[in-house]
């Protein structure tokens, strides 16, 4: 009786060489990237860090407005009727 091969058997060479394909690929590209200089880097990090407290106290003072306006407000015009 011969030994049938499988799809896996007959794949899997194939495969392996499909990711080691991959990553020499990935590889040279990361070789063309231009990385931020250390400065750069720091610079840009404070920046966001900075961007993300401030959009985060916009977004809890608008909480505090809306909810004053839509809850407090109306709470106190449906009493004083």
């Amino acid at each position: 009786m011969d030994q049938v091969e499988t799809q896996t058997d007959v794949a899997a060479p194939g495969r392996i060489a499909q990711v080691g394909g991959f990553l020499v690929a990935t590889r040279s590209e990361l070789e063309k990237v231009s990385w931020p200089s250390r400065e750069e880097l720091i610079k840009a990090t404070k920046a966001v860090v900075i961007g993300a407290l401030l959009l985060g106290v916009f977004i809890g003072l608008m909480d505090k407005v809306l909810q004053w306006l839509l809850v407090d407000f109306v709470a106190y015009l449906a009493r004083a009727r």
